[in-house]
């Protein structure tokens, strides 16, 4: 049993670390739907209709910044639209990062070097993700070339 403890907490910790880098891309889109679904229910929308609300400002949110992002030839507007969605992601790491190095770090001063190394890391992951998910259209998905080499025959040269 004293093996299982913190076993588990390693796993526990490894698993957040995991789902705070899977879904930093989706910090801005998930700030701009509570946003909007928190004025519509204020309102007078009702949960309902705040939580819809919500959800499709989010959905549009990172519908746009993907097409933008794909659409736009220019390398620095895209990089100000990726830097868009790495900023809140990098907050919300820092944040996050805080969070868990509180289970382990006793030093303030400690505690905010890794909170600043986990920002600046995972806002560089929503960076590369946001230009992964959507490929300039230069680097786009092309098809494959034809083969080089000569195809075989059924006829074979014995001599």
């Amino acid at each position: 049993m004293i093996i299982l403890g913190p076993a588990l907490a390693i796993l526990g910790i490894g698993f957040l670390c995991w789902l705070v880098f899977t879904l930093a891309v989706y910090a801005l889109p998930f700030f701009v739907g509570l946003t909007a679904g928190m004025a519509a229910y204020h309102s007078g929308a009702g949960i309902l209709g705040g939580i819809v609300v919500g959800f499709v400002a989010g959905a549009v949110t990172l519908g746009l910044g993907q097409f933008a992002f794909a659409s736009i030839p220019s390398a620095l507007v895209r990089a100000a639209i990726a830097l868009l969605f790495a900023v809140p992601a990098a907050i919300a790491g820092y944040h996050a990062t805080l969070g868990l190095a509180h289970v382990a770090v006793p030093s303030a001063a400690w505690l905010e070097i890794f909170s600043i190394i986990g920002a600046i890391c995972i806002g560089c992951t929503a960076f590369i993700r946001m230009a992964a998910i959507a490929l300039p259209p230069a680097l786009g998905p092309t098809t494959s070339p034809e083969p080089t080499q000569p195809r075989l025959t059924g006829a074979t040269g014995q001599g």
